[in-house]
């Protein structure tokens, strides 16, 4: 399989932790969104939506980070990155989708450059743009994880599930949008012990071969 993406993109980052969860190896294709390599006609022959990531299967090219992640499971069940029971499974979900549907999408690339080319965003309104909207999102992420009848060492219970292939990533974030973590620590003992896991260690951005 060959692996579409950029190494500072969460949803790139995300599936990565994904792939490695699963224990698949990939091709990894470098698509450099800093020079605008995803608006070019040869990676929009990979993905007419001209953004990362992508998978090559082989077969077919998946797009969309929620919807390769799905595929992955179902493809890949074990180890599962869903609870077994229905509610349990449907909690998981709600985490993924709070950081996947409500803070990554006015976060991405493409509305901060629309921010800065449009509005002349500066660097600082930038990063206030950001921390609004991932607090607020990680205010609510954090109270459903201390409300969840199973606590443990991870988003949901004591294994990785799908929450945090999604929330890792977008700590990461959060760091590099100067947004202050403190008022999150069951976020970032989460945040810790994923990073203890091969998995999430040699998905970081800053190990990828596209980060220098």
């Amino acid at each position: 399989m060959k692996l579409y993406n950029f190494f500072r993109s969460g949803t790139s980052h995300r599936l990565r932790i994904a792939l490695n969860l699963k224990g698949l190896d990939t091709e990894y294709v470098a698509v450099d969104l800093r020079t605008e390599q995803h608006l070019q006609e040869a990676f929009k022959a990979v993905n007419p939506q001209q953004l990362v990531p992508a998978l090559d299967t082989g077969e077919q090219i998946l797009i969309q980070s929620p919807a390769i992640i799905e595929w992955l499971e179902e493809k890949y069940p074990t180890p599962a990155l869903l609870p077994t029971a229905a509610l349990e499974r449907a909690h998981v979900r709600a985490l993924a989708a709070l950081v996947g549907c409500d803070i990554h999408p006015v976060n991405n690339r493409r509305i901060l450059e629309y921010l800065r080319k449009q509005f002349g965003a500066d660097a600082a309104a930038v990063d206030a743009w950001c921390g609004t909207w991932i607090n607020a999102g990680f205010s609510a992420y954090e109270a459903l994880m201390a409300s969840a009848p199973k606590r443990g060492r991870f988003s949901f219970g004591d294994t990785p599930t799908l929450a945090d292939v999604y929330l890792v990533p977008q700590v990461e974030s959060a760091r590099r949008f100067n947004v202050d973590l403190t008022p999150y620590p069951l976020i970032r003992a989460v945040d810790a012990a994923c990073g203890e896991l091969d998995a999430f260690r040699r998905a970081a951005p800053s190990v990828q071969p596209d980060a220098a």
